[in-house]
């Protein structure tokens, strides 16, 4: 469940914060906080454990992923399989206790998250798919707040499905060498020499739509302010992956977290100072 590595949460939990504050003008219900946040975990956890059912017989040909205690058989197939189901049916319960519409969306969502593991096998592109999937939260959020999906939804989607490129590119980058030796789909190959410029462009493009966002929510100067610490933050990781290091480029998707939370400080402090106004 990698519960002892939390930037996997962190990453799936601030684009859903942003999304509750935004849906609700900065007054979302406890209720939904609490549903929402312990959801995302279980669900990350849920997707982790997917993961490595998948590439069971992968990962022991990665350094990295070579002790996953599934590979090693510490843990058995069907144990894996009930915890997948365990944790699911958890977090499913969850939101059962909202409104119809997140019902519905979190069937989809389900779905996404226990395909992506497969789209490494055949899509060349299995990032942005990974994008809808740690996306999904924010229509949901906008459905328990609001009783609908709004465009602002849409562009809040949009712009993670760009940043989770950006990011999870950097990730990429660490596996280069193993995911081309064992047949592994990955943005880092998919764009080839170009994944720096396209890491770059994708943090730009996401930046983009999160200030429409922003504008489509009203939001005033501390939204903004918080984007341009954002956008220097993702010049930070531009030095740092430029080289190309395995070290690096792992050091940047961590860095991610800071990203995530800097927008929603950037939403927090609107709020704040608007509701004092």
């Amino acid at each position: 469940m990698r519960l002892d590595k939390p930037i996997g949460t962190l990453l799936l939990l601030w684009p859903t914060l942003w999304a509750l504050w935004l849906a609700s003008d900065g007054h979302p219900t406890w209720a939904n906080v609490l549903v929402f946040t312990l959801g995302t975990l279980l669900m990350r956890s849920a997707g982790c454990i997917m993961n490595d059912l998948a590439d069971r017989n992968v990962d022991r040909h990665v350094k990295r992923t070579c002790q996953r205690p599934l590979t090693t058989g510490e843990v058995s197939l069907k144990e894996a399989l009930l915890l997948a189901g365990a944790v699911s049916l958890l977090a499913f319960a969850l939101v059962l206790t909202r409104n119809t519409l997140t019902i519905l969306l979190a069937l989809p969502a389900l779905f996404l998250a226990a395909s992506y593991p497969l789209t490494k096998r055949f899509f060349p592109l299995p990032q942005a798919y990974l994008g809808i999937a740690f996306g999904f939260g924010i229509p949901m959020a906008f459905a328990a707040e609001t009783g609908q999906v709004p465009g602002l939804a849409w562009s809040l989607l949009g712009a993670n499905i760009l940043w989770t490129i950006a990011y999870d590119t950097e990730y990429a980058m660490v596996d280069r060498d193993d995911d081309i030796r064992l047949g592994i789909h990955s943005s880092a190959l998919f764009f080839g020499s170009w994944e720096v410029r396209a890491i770059m462009a994708c943090y730009a493009l996401a930046l983009i739509l999160l200030f429409r966002a922003g504008v489509q929510a009203q939001m005033g100067w501390p939204y903004k302010a918080g984007l341009a610490v954002a956008a220097l933050i993702a010049l930070y990781h531009y030095g740092l992956i430029k080289s190309r290091s395995r070290e690096q480029c792992f050091k940047a998707f961590l860095h991610n977290n800071w990203f995530g939370a800097t927008v929603f400080a950037g939403i927090l402090l609107n709020d704040l100072l608007e509701h004092r106004s």
